[in-house]
């Protein structure tokens, strides 16, 4: 690249976790191809671990996450961010939190990873879904889905790969855990998924495109492209 400096300025609300952001951050950095430091992405980050705990809320329970990401978004606007990126999926269903809290755009890593299948899966029929819990109660992928006119395959026990999420969330991103999460993808898989979602940013620090017999999208390498592309005025697919 080398020619010209990113023309606008990304803010990221992490935190959700800490590991996931930044994982999410090498990203944007290992794609932009960059050769020098004036040639990367500029990002504003509130890696704020304190948002409260997003299944809890979307129980009923908790603290009001509502609040605090409107909170980190006038913040991130604040501090000079033009658009905003959140790379944590389940928080998405508090997105609209967001848009009236700031007039700056946030790209919607849902939308924007049900796009990526459209694009690389023209093909597929049902995507299987890796996911929390409460982003799969809440539906907001598989209506996205579905609009596209895709069939969606959950885990049939969403609580073990919530345990498996937790456990990553912990630092384990150990054999043991990978095994895990990776029979839990051929389980979606032998359920007739064609594809499968990454639909968590946890999932991608223990699980690869050569874990499974078929393709895996990243809604982390998804956001990371978006991000590159929104901040360098490109359109989706061309080289930064």
């Amino acid at each position: 690249m080398g020619k010209l400096a990113p023309r606008k300025t990304a803010g990221v609300l992490g935190g959700m976790g800490p590991q996931a952001t930044v994982d999410f951050m090498q990203e944007v950095i290992r794609l932009t191809g960059a050769r020098r430091d004036q040639d990367h992405v500029r990002m504003l980050v509130d890696c704020n671990p304190a948002v409260p705990d997003r299944q809890a809320a979307l129980r009923g329970e908790g603290g009001d996450v509502a609040a605090c990401l409107a909170q980190m978004a006038r913040g991130l606007q604040a501090a000079g961010a033009e658009f905003l990126v959140m790379p944590c999926n389940t928080a998405h269903v508090f997105a609209d939190s967001i848009a009236a809290a700031v007039p700056i755009p946030l790209i919607n890593i849902i939308d924007a990873t049900v796009a990526a299948v459209r694009r690389e899966c023209p093909d597929a029929r049902s995507v299987g879904l890796l996911a929390t819990t409460g982003c799969i109660n809440a539906g907001v992928y598989q209506r996205a889905l579905a609009s596209d006119g895709f069939g969606v395959v959950v885990p049939a026990d969403s609580a073990v790969l919530m345990d498996l999420i937790f456990r990553i969330k912990s630092g384990d991103v150990g054999a043991e855990t990978r095994a895990a999460t990776a029979a839990v993808a051929q389980q979606l898989v032998a359920a007739g998924a064609d594809v499968l979602i990454a639909g968590c940013t946890e999932i991608p620090l223990v699980l690869g495109a050569g874990d499974v017999p078929v393709p895996l999208i990243s809604s982390t390498d998804v956001l990371a492209r978006q991000t590159i592309e929104y901040a360098f005025n490109l359109q989706p697919g061309e080289s930064s």
